[in-house]
């Protein structure tokens, strides 16, 4: 007798006879009743089979490879949720000690057993956590001075990435930029102290510019800051946002200061999900002593069982990530962090060099201080070209790429680059394979009898859209 359960999905069945593989998934209800694990599962990754292998995403800064006991390993603590430190008290401890590994890289002064510091999910939250900090030390002196405190500033590169802005508009922050030039490619520290005063709490230089890769000479910055703050008296520090650079700079130029080795330099946010090789959902904030960490950012909850004090702006977080970081830390060990690091610089570098070589195009700089870099095309080929970066986005997209075209940031908008960020798991062979495909790309767009619709766009004017990617990857 036939089984009249079959078609509806069940241990007999496979997912793509079922009845369920012939309707459309849910939109806009949930479904009247359920369906096999079986047939769900297939459904979801259905729905996701034709998207750009992660691999292949050379826009996203995240990291898209982990070894297989790492994967294990964080898949195994799904369902840990980091803030019951009462429940998952190793958790907790692994955590304090992945802060004291990063601000020991960061070369911290702090003789405490515990570094000051923070967990976060993404450099956006670090980031956040940082600015907050210096900006409540400032309102405190402020008060104590008897001084007003409602003109607050910051002051930072027009090239920041996009967490600044929400941060100043989220706090009613005035956020003063320093515009970018084709001469001067990062934070000019004269420009930037130009718009300081009384009411600024902190400078913001950048290591690994989303836009570009380049690095913002903290040293330098530092230098001018102390001589700025002895002659007028006032107190302005450096927060480092190091999203890229914080886990690139202590393994690959350990002799270079930007850290905490700068007397002004109080805290540095960065991104463990980048080049800190763990996948989305990690970041860590560190400061150069408790002192520098209000106490009023410390939050205590006891409904869950015990008294919990955190920082930070989320609750309920992942544990996974932090054992993936604490395991890379075991594994890599110093070494292996410097040899990763290292590959990707020379792939990256090897791309650089390629690209910057073809009669099209011209590297944006020619320096690659991290494993990333933009181009753009050469002034005078770009005057007789009949296609844009974006349709060679396009082409490269056709073969699984993620390869973002984009305008620079205020004061070089009318520039637009490609980028690509070399991570762990980008190899040789694929650089091969990208520039194999930038060619024949390159040679389709150049065969073009008539201007594409992004050029006659750029002709007339016209300011145009990228097609969404995730251009910053915090």
């Amino acid at each position: 007798m036939l089984d009249q359960n079959f078609r509806q999905g069940d241990a007999k069945s496979t997912p793509f006879g079922t009845n369920a593989m012939v309707q459309p998934a849910p939109v806009d209800k949930i479904p009247d009743g359920p369906t096999t694990p079986e047939v769900a599962y297939q459904m979801v990754k259905d729905e996701c089979f034709a998207q750009t292998q992660p691999r292949l995403n050379l826009a996203t800064f995240v990291t898209t490879y982990m070894d297989e006991w790492a994967t294990k390993l964080m898949n195994e603590a799904i369902n840990i949720n980091y803030i019951d430190e009462t429940e998952y008290p190793r958790v907790a401890y692994m955590c304090g000690k992945c802060i004291n590994i990063v601000a020991n890289l960061w070369n911290t002064p702090e003789t405490n057993k515990w570094k000051a510091g923070a967990l976060a999910i993404g450099s956006s939250e670090a980031c956040m956590l940082g600015g907050i900090a210096a900006w409540i030390r400032w309102r405190e002196r402020r008060k104590a001075q008897g001084k007003p405190y409602d003109k607050p500033n910051f002051v930072i590169s027009s090239a920041y990435q996009i967490v600044w802005q929400k941060f100043a508009e989220l706090w009613e922050i005035e956020m003063r930029t320093v515009p970018l030039t084709l001469e001067k490619t990062t934070l000019d520290p004269q420009e930037a102290l130009k718009l300081c005063d009384e009411n600024t709490f902190c400078i913001v230089p950048i290591q690994g510019v989303t836009y570009t890769g380049l690095n913002d000479d903290v040293e330098a910055l530092n230098d001018a800051l102390d001589e700025y703050n002895a002659k007028t008296g006032y107190d302005i520090p450096i927060h480092v946002d190091a999203a890229t650079g914080g886990f690139i700079l202590p393994f690959l130029f350990p002799e270079k200061k930007w850290d905490f080795r700068l007397k002004w330099v109080l805290s540095i946010s960065t991104s463990g999900h980048k080049f800190g090789l763990v996948y989305p959902g990690l970041g860590w904030v560190c400061w150069k002593d408790k002192k520098y960490l209000p106490g009023s950012m410390a939050f205590s909850a006891d409904y869950l069982g015990a008294e919990v004090t955190q920082v930070g702006l989320n609750y309920s977080r992942p544990a996974a990530q932090i054992l993936g970081q604490y395991y890379q830390f075991i594994h890599l060990g110093f070494e292996g962090y410097k040899n990763v690091q290292q590959n990707s610089m020379d792939v990256c570098n090897y791309l650089h060099s390629n690209i910057g070589a073809m009669p099209q195009f011209q590297n944006y700089s020619p320096d690659v201080p991290n494993p990333l870099f933009c181009w753009l095309m050469k002034p005078e080929y770009q005057k007789t070209a009949k296609w844009t970066l974006y349709d060679l986005q396009d082409k490269l997209a056709q073969h699984g790429w993620m390869v973002p075209a984009y305008a620079m940031p205020a004061n070089l908008q009318d520039v637009v680059v490609m980028r690509v960020v070399c991570k762990q798991g980008f190899s040789r062979d694929m650089a091969d394979q990208l520039l194999n495909d930038i060619k024949s790309g390159v040679a389709e767009l150049d065969a073009l009898e008539y201007p594409t619709t992004t050029r006659i766009a750029m002709e007339k004017n016209i300011p145009l859209k990228p097609k969404s990617f995730n251009h910053n990857g915090r």
